[in-house]
């Protein structure tokens, strides 16, 4: 802000002095712009008073103001016959001025400054008779009034930019905020159903080992397949607690602890899109090997959420689903060709939930609009889960 002052002070010096030496030029060459008899000496010493006040126009605008007031005064007790009447040395500082007051002026400044320039320019029509005929009054209102245009466009302009400004800023606030908020939700909600995969893995482990002590005598190897149960489940369980400790989770939500649904439930997901009027094609490829708890709940989470976007976001009655089962990674694409509901219709953050599931496990989403197809593609490491 200082740097600007200083900045704004060296400007308004440096088109002072300009004016000051533009007007004493005039006056000395002379210029034909010169007008009347009068003493060059008395005009200069006006044009010097003059670009002197107009050195404060910004930084003191009401010091600025009051140069305006000096000239009738000047004029009156000197004599007007004693004085020029100048384009550059007058006329152009009082554009300046005047242009000045409707861009910058502030409060009652503004509307006191544009009056006292308007009656400057009145006492000089009425007892200067130079400036009395038809063709001056025409040029120097019309000249006048132009500039205090030009400014006050100008200042509404900026204001109306600023104003922008500051909406664009908070728009982008309060998205960057509901998208955290969306991602502090979508990642509780996947450390609840990360916590239920690990408390029922923990309620299998108890069972199994249960069996295994009333058997172990009279049925080794029963007993021997249930303690091989009891490690791959425990070592699945270990696998998504690593996962759910780096989650926040609401103690106040439910804590329903029945497995979570996975791949093996997407027709059952299906057949409940076509219910809503939503017609799934479910092409799955591949050999399907063992998946981890939490990442066939992702796979799963991920079809569920792209379908829930056609319908809230588009306007397709048909979609695709295709799963492939590749080696080391599995594959899911959603698409659909409807058109976008347009601007009216709510976004969602469905897209941020999904990336923070796929990368929970290492894999990425991405999206893609070619030849009017709007597809969600995820890619989910199968080695790395």
């Amino acid at each position: 802000m200082e740097r600007q002052r200083r900045r704004q002070w060296v400007v308004d010096i440096c088109v002072a002095v300009l004016l000051a030496g533009v007007g004493l030029l005039e006056i000395w060459a002379p210029f034909e712009s010169v007008m009347g008899e009068g003493s060059r000496t008395v005009s200069s010493v006006g044009v010097v008073l003059f670009a002197a006040f107009l050195s404060q126009r910004r930084a003191r605008p009401w010091v600025a103001l009051t140069g305006v007031l000096v000239w009738p005064a000047l004029g009156a007790a000197v004599g007007a016959e004693h004085m020029h009447l100048l384009f550059f040395g007058q006329l152009v500082p009082l554009l300046v001025l005047t242009f000045t007051i409707a861009r910058h002026g502030q409060g009652s400044y503004r509307w006191v400054g544009t009056a006292a320039v308007a009656g400057f320019i009145t006492f000089a029509d009425l007892f200067v008779p130079l400036l009395a005929e038809p063709s001056e009054l025409i040029f120097h209102w019309s000249a006048l009034t132009l500039v205090w245009l030009t400014g006050h466009g100008l200042r509404v302009s900026a204001d109306r930019a600023a104003a922008e400004a500051v909406r664009a800023h908070l728009a982008e606030t309060t998205s960057r905020e509901a998208a955290l908020r969306a991602i502090s939700d979508e990642r509780a909600r996947i450390a609840r159903e990360l916590h239920d995969i690990v408390a029922h893995s923990v309620g299998v482990i108890v069972v199994q080992a249960g069996a295994a002590e009333q058997v172990v005598e009279e049925d080794p190897e029963f007993a021997r397949r249930a303690l091989a149960t009891i490690r791959s489940t425990g070592s699945g369980a270990l696998v998504e607690m690593r996962r759910v400790v780096t989650m926040l989770r609401d103690p106040d939500l439910g804590h329903d602890l029945a497995p979570q649904p996975g791949i093996a439930a997407l027709p059952d997901l299906v057949t409940s899109a076509r219910d809503a009027g939503l017609h799934v094609d479910l092409e799955v490829t591949g050999e399907r090997p063992p998946l981890p708890a939490g990442l066939d709940l992702t796979a799963y989470r991920v079809v569920q959420e792209a379908l829930t976007n056609v319908r809230r976001h588009s306007e397709a009655t048909r979609a695709q689903v295709a799963m492939a089962f590749l080696p080391g990674a599995l594959e899911i694409e959603v698409s659909d060709a409807g058109p976008s509901r347009g601007s009216d219709d709510t976004p969602g953050h469905g897209l941020l939930g999904m990336r923070e599931r796929v990368a929970l496990f290492g894999g990425q989403v991405e999206t893609d609009t070619t030849g009017g197809v709007f597809t969600v593609r995820a890619v989910l490491p199968l080695e790395r889960a």
